[in-house]
């Protein structure tokens, strides 16, 4: 392996302690499901329910609407009381199934497989589109898409991304830590559809505990689990790549140019629960946390459940929050409603009683040279957010501003607390959209 860690990068604290020892609980929802169509990157799903029809768990209820799209499966029994606008986590007023729970939770006949191993690829990869399922992680792709590179036997390295770096999020942790087995059964699906290829989960070492449970888990297979420095962004795609394998990836390829396959903790596990229980993607873990939250919790909730009940099983609020995210504090959107539903890509409600950012004043850059030597892609910063204040786009790209991951880094480390972040965020936005409609 190489050197596990890359250049540049953070240590913010990461308020793990508040959720990492807090065992998943399930729980379930109490008022209507919301299924937005739009879960995942690309096209968005096609409904195939129509009001008044009674639906069963695991039943399909919207299809894919494209190649790069993913179908959307009921996680309740009921009645489905139609298709409307409601509000989501990135604040957009959405087209969504709405359902009602009969709360009787009846299930469909759940298929029955063939053992994995007598399984070809593309029988995997169709029951993996027929799943519904997506990157978990944040970004939503559709997993069939990814798993179909143009040259399948090029992918010689499959990784579960497991670093789990941004801060107060234990999802991940606790998926190692109590059902390491589901992990390494899905990874040896990944294996299945790849077999030339290396296995590897990815884990920072400051989770040693769950590095041993995977390690034990894994010992009879060919998969290796690796430990990774910790530090931040060591989850995002491009720095696990370079840690694990030395290879450098840029905004114009993707993962499997450079011979790799990356999922998420919680994908892989879907994948397994999809191909070898016969279960589509139907439910996820959120983690409940911050300091503003009465009893910080780690839940497995239905997708379509209202972010308020979540809120509600770990207790309230101790105070009313200053600032409440859907994710982390690095990456994570602001939220002002907790009546939004629970996604496939839905990883955590973090509440904090101080909103620390909206506090500092922006000052004029003292070229420092900060943001330059934490950003993990080399780039300069603070000079790429001027181009964006003062719309040089031409400028922007010719100095690699799309290289640039929206780690927050800069941000982070800026002693005039400039957003640099969310400036070149919003010039990478305004280029790639004219480069699209070229």
């Amino acid at each position: 392996m190489f050197g596990h860690t890359f250049k540049g990068g953070i240590h913010p604290y990461d308020g793990k302690e508040l959720s990492k020892d807090k065992a998943i609980s399930s729980i379930l929802p109490k008022g209507d499901l919301v299924y937005p169509l739009s879960q995942h990157i690309g096209a968005p799903a096609v409904p195939i329910v129509e009001k008044g029809e009674h639906v069963l768990v695991g039943q399909k209820i919207a299809e894919a609407g494209g190649f790069v799209s993913a179908p959307i499966h009921a996680s309740v029994s009921g009645t489905v009381k139609g298709v409307e606008k409601h509000l989501t986590v990135t604040g957009n007023l959405a087209d969504c199934i709405v359902i009602e729970n009969d709360g009787k939770y009846e299930e469909i006949v759940w298929p029955e497989r063939k053992p994995l191993e007598q399984m070809t690829p593309k029988e995997i990869l169709e029951i993996v589109k027929e799943a519904g399922i997506v990157g978990m992680g944040g970004a939503g792709f559709p997993t069939h898409v990814k798993l179909s590179p143009k040259e399948p036997e090029k992918i010689d390295y499959v990784i579960a991304n497991c670093a789990e770096c941004e801060p107060y999020l234990t999802s991940d942790y606790r998926r190692m830590i109590e059902n390491p087995e589901l992990l390494v059964g899905g990874m040896k699906v990944l294996l299945q559809i790849f077999p030339q290829a290396k296995g590897v989960i990815a884990v920072e070492d400051n989770k040693k505990d769950a590095i041993e449970y995977l390690e034990e888990a894994a010992k009879d297979s060919n998969i290796q689990v690796v430990p990774l420095k910790t530090k931040y962004p060591q989850g995002a795609e491009r720095m696990l790549i370079y840690a694990v394998t030395g290879r450098k990836l840029n905004s114009s390829m993707l993962p499997a140019d450079l011979g790799c396959v990356v999922d998420n903790c919680d994908t892989v596990v879907s994948l397994y629960r999809a191909v070898v229980q016969g279960r589509p993607l139907m439910h996820r873990i959120v983690t409940v946390t911050g300091d503003a939250v009465q009893n910080p919790r780690n839940f497995s909730v239905c997708t379509g459940t209202c972010y308020r009940e979540l809120l509600e099983a770990a207790g309230g609020f101790t105070t009313e929050p200053e600032k409440i995210i859907s994710g982390g504090p690095m990456m994570g959107f602001g939220l002002y409603s907790l009546d939004v539903p629970v996604t496939k890509t839905s990883s955590a409600l973090l509440c904090m009683t101080k909103d620390e950012v909206s506090r500092y004043e922006e000052t004029a850059c003292i070229n420092c040279g900060r943001c330059v030597e934490a950003c993990p892609e080399q780039l300069v910063p603070s000079r790429l957010a001027d181009a964006s204040v003062h719309h040089r786009e031409e400028w922007f790209e010719q100095h690699n501003g799309l290289e640039c991951c929206e780690c927050g880094c800069c941000s982070y480390v800026c002693p005039a607390r400039r957003p640099l972040t969310q400036y070149i965020k919003s010039m990478r936005k305004i280029v790639l959209g004219k480069k699209k409609k070229k």
